[in-house]
C-alpha cells in the first residue's frame, strides 16, 4: 500500500525542482529593477520570457510523456527520436519569429510596444534561442529519471541551473554595463543549457539500462509506434500550446489596457511571487502518473496528500498578500517603485486561490494521463484560454481596468471554469476502476 511518507519522498525533489526554479523569477526581477530605466527593462524581459514560453510550449509536456512511455530500448529510441524532431522544429520557429520585420511587425503593430522597448525586447529574445531546445533535451531525460525513481537528480539539475543562473546574472549585474532585459534573458539561457547537458549526464545509467533490454533478448512487453506516441502526446502538446499561448494573449491585452507600461512591468514581478507557491503544484503531475497504479489504486491517498498540499500553499500566500508582507516583497526584496509596489498588491490578493487550483489540476490530469485519456485535458486547456480572453476584453475594453488586475481576474477565472470542466472525465476514470472516493 501506498503510504503517505512515501509521496512525500517521491514528490519532494520534484517540489525542490519547481521552487528552486520558481526562485529565478523574483531574483531575476530584483536585479532588473535596480538597473537603469528599470520599468522599460522589466517590460521587455517579461514579454521575451512569455515569447520564450509560447515556442517551447509543443515540447514542455515531453516529461509527462516520458515518465508515461519510455519503458524499454524501443520505447526509448522512438520517443527521443521525436523528441529531437519537435526540438529542431520549435528551434526554427524561433529563428522564423526573430527575424526583424516579422518580429517589430507583431511587437510594434500588434501588441503596440513603443520603439525602444521593442528594440529591447528583440535583443532579449536573440539571446533565449537556446531555450526551447534545451527545455525539451531535459525534460525528455528528466521523465526517464523520474521513472526510474531517481527524482533526486531531476532536482541536483536544477541546483545546477540555479547556481549557473544566478551566478551569470550577478557577473552581469556588476562587471557588464548592459541592459537589464539582457541579464535576465541571458542568464536564463546560460542556466537551462547547463541543466540539459547536466541532466542527461545523469540519465546515462538509466538509458544503458532501456539499451540493454532487447539486446538481452528481452522483447517489448507492448511495441510502441510513431503514431501511438502522436496520439498519446498531441493532447498533450495542444494543451501547453493553448496554455502558455495565452501569456502573449495578456501581454497584447495588457499593451492596450490602461496604464499599460506598469502592468507590463509588474507582470513577471506578480506572476514569479505567485509562481513560488504553484510550483508545489506544478511537481505533483509526474508524482500521480508515476504513483497511482495501473487500475488507480493509489488515488485516496495521492489525493488527500494534494489537498493538504493546496491548503498549506494557499495559506502561505494569503499570508503574505494580505500583510505588510506584500510591500516587504515587492519594494524591499524586488526593488520596486513605490508605486509599482502599490500596484502589485490587489492582483497579488486576486490570485491567492492559484496554487489550490495548479495542485487540482495536475492531480486531475494525472488520473487522465494515466489512463491514456488525455483528450479532456486540451478541452479543458482550450475552456481556460477562451474565458482568460473573453474575461481580459471585457475588463480591458469595457470596464477599462488596469491591464494588470483584468489580467489576475480572467486568470483565475478560466482556471476555476477549466477545473470544474475536468471533473467530469476525472471520475468518470475513477468509477471505470472501481476507486473508492
Amino acid at each position: 500500500m501506498l503510504t503517505y511518507k512515501r509521496i512525500f519522498t517521491f514528490w519532494t525533489p520534484l517540489a525542490a525542482t519547481w521552487l528552486m526554479m520558481s526562485v529565478e523569477g523574483p531574483f531575476l526581477a530584483a536585479i532588473i529593477a535596480r538597473l537603469a530605466e528599470a520599468k522599460y527593462n522589466l517590460a521587455a524581459y517579461g514579454i521575451a520570457f512569455s515569447l520564450a514560453l509560447i515556442i517551447e510550449a509543443p515540447i514542455i509536456m515531453i516529461m509527462s510523456a516520458s515518465t508515461a512511455l519510455v519503458k524499454d530500448r524501443d520505447s526509448f529510441l522512438k520517443l527521443r527520436n521525436f523528441t529531437y524532431t519537435l526540438n529542431i522544429s520549435i528551434t526554427l520557429l524561433m529563428i522564423i519569429l526573430l527575424v526583424p520585420g516579422i518580429f517589430y511587425f507583431m511587437m510594434m503593430q500588434v501588441i503596440g510596444l513603443p520603439q525602444d522597448v521593442a528594440q529591447l525586447t528583440h535583443r532579449a529574445c536573440m539571446l533565449l534561442l537556446p531555450w526551447p531546445g534545451a527545455i525539451g533535451y531535459r525534460r525528455f531525460y528528466q521523465g526517464i529519471l523520474i521513472r526510474s525513481n531517481l527524482t533526486r537528480r531531476v532536482a541536483y539539475g536544477t541546483v545546477i541551473r540555479v547556481t549557473s543562473m544566478s551566478s551569470t546574472a550577478l557577473i552581469l549585474y556588476f562587471f557588464f554595463n548592459i541592459d537589464g532585459a539582457l541579464v535576465g534573458t541571458g542568464a536564463l539561457a546560460v542556466a537551462v543549457t547547463l541543466e540539459a547537458i547536466f541532466s542527461r549526464w545523469m540519465a546515462r545509467h538509466p538509458v544503458r539500462q532501456l539499451l540493454k533490454m532487447t539486446e538481452s533478448g528481452d522483447k517489448s512487453p507492448s511495441p510502441i509506434s510513431y503514431r501511438k506516441i502522436t496520439q498519446f502526446y498531441y493532447p498533450l502538446a495542444l494543451t501547453s500550446i493553448l496554455g502558455l499561448g495565452v501569456q502573449p494573449m495578456i501581454t497584447f491585452f495588457m499593451g492596450q489596457s490602461r496604464m499599460a507600461i506598469e502592468s507590463l512591468a509588474v507582470f513577471p514581478v506578480v506572476n514569479s511571487l505567485v509562481f513560488i507557491f504553484r510550483s508545489m503544484g506544478l511537481s505533483y503531475q509526474e508524482v500521480g502518473i508515476a504513483l497511482m497504479g495501473q487500475n488507480n489504486e493509489n488515488f485516496r491517498q495521492l489525493r488527500n496528500f494534494a489537498s493538504i498540499l493546496g491548503t498549506v500553499a494557499v495559506l502561505i500566500l494569503c499570508t503574505i498578500a494580505f500583510t505588510p508582507l506584500a510591500t516587504i516583497w515587492y519594494h524591499e526584496i524586488s526593488g520596486l517603485s513605490e508605486l509599482l509596489t502599490s500596484f502589485s498588491i490587489l492582483p497579488t490578493q486576486i490570485l491567492v486561490i492559484m496554487p489550490a487550483l495548479t495542485v487540482l489540476l495536475a492531480f486531475q490530469r494525472s488520473i487522465l494521463v494515466n489512463n491514456d485519456y488525455t483528450t479532456p485535458i486540451t478541452i479543458a486547456t482550450a475552456i481556460e484560454v477562451s474565458f482568460i480572453i473573453i474575461v481580459l476584453f471585457l475588463g480591458i475594453r469595457v470596464f477599462d481596468l488596469a491591464g494588470i488586475v483584468a489580467a489576475a481576474l480572467a486568470i483565475i477565472s478560466g482556471r476555476l471554469l477549466a477545473n470544474s470542466y475536468l471533473f467530469i472525465p476525472y471520475y468518470k476514470m475513477i468509477r471505470r476502476n472501481s476507486v473508492t472516493i
